[in-house]
């Protein structure tokens, strides 16, 4: 049963807002621009002082956050960061209460999105996994794609906090508990080979003096159009690799994916081998970097100068 009655709405809803980076602080910025109130907590200040500007109040802690909220939401890097702010010292858990929803978009084990649920569901509270694609320009335009696991009812009643944030028709439930993180598992297995064959279509081209542009032109008018050829052929081109999502983030997507893969006994040669590429790039130092600059390590397999 959803621990959620009514559909959450600016009049009614206390949000809170948990990790500020590069995604969090636009998402939590776009929920202020929809009209919520809310709570946030980060580990750095200059974030939070930008959204307490935008008229949202601080939380000295992940508790505080929950005492005052009707729904928390985190954005956070990893699993252990998830796992700390829910059930550690100080962490939401110990300030939940019946009703609660916990909205964790962050990119985490679907196994441990699964324990948390069930957690939160023995204290009366609710947690619907959704992690979210789209990077940081989506994230800064409230476009994202959003991916859903847990209780159906709680997903709808939840929604109009998802549209502040993403896409309305990008917003798809797809199971129950932990199925939201799987489906992020298959985006970001598409996404990396995806990416690498782009990169090595890239070097070819390269390599035998043909115009980059002009196949990219070529290549996005037929069957092998997709937006990683969209989107990050464009930055490989211009060698524009600011960070929209950091490649040691997208390296501990994949890494998570492997993990997944081997729990489930399903074989996955391609994503293996575009973790590696960019195990590479973040061994290089360049972990900071867009996981686009993937293309540079086979550039420079390929010879070629980065």
């Amino acid at each position: 049963m959803s621990a959620v009655s009514v559909p959450a709405s600016p009049a009614t809803t206390t949000l809170g807002f948990i990790g500020l980076g590069l995604m969090g602080r636009p998402m939590a910025l776009n929920l202020r621009k929809a009209g919520f109130r809310l709570a946030v907590h980060s580990r750095s200040r200059p974030p939070v002082e930008v959204l307490v500007a935008a008229g949202a109040v601080e939380a000295a802690t992940p508790a505080a956050v929950a005492a005052r909220a009707d729904v928390v939401i985190t954005m956070l890097p990893d699993s252990p960061d998830v796992d700390r702010v829910l059930r550690g010292p100080l962490g939401v858990f110990e300030a939940v209460r019946p009703g609660l929803v916990i909205i964790d978009m962050s990119t985490i084990s679907p196994g441990l999105t699964r324990e948390l649920a069930a957690d939160a569901a023995s204290r009366g509270a609710t947690l619907l996994d959704a992690p979210v694609s789209g990077g940081e320009i989506g994230a800064i335009e409230g476009t994202l794609s959003i991916m859903v696991g847990g209780d159906a009812d709680a997903v709808e009643c939840v929604r109009p906090i998802l549209e502040a944030m993403g896409h309305r028709d990008r917003i798809t439930r797809i199971g129950g508990s932990g199925a939201g993180q799987l489906a992020k598992v298959c985006n970001q297995m598409v996404i990396a080979a995806t990416l690498a064959g782009v990169s090595e279509a890239f070097a070819l081209a390269h390599k035998a003096g043909v115009d980059v542009a002009a196949v990219r032109k070529a290549l996005l008018g037929g069957f092998a159009a997709s937006r990683v050829l969209e989107v990050h052929g464009e930055r490989i081109l211009a060698g524009n690799y600011r960070p929209g999502f950091r490649a040691a983030l997208f390296h501990k997507d994949l890494r998570i994916a492997g993990e997944t893969l081997g729990a489930h006994g399903v074989p996955a040669p391609v994503a293996a081998a575009a973790h590696q590429l960019v195990a590479a790039l973040v061994a290089a130092g360049r972990g900071a970097d867009d996981y686009s600059a993937l293309a540079t390590v086979v550039f420079g397999l390929a010879g070629l100068d980065n």
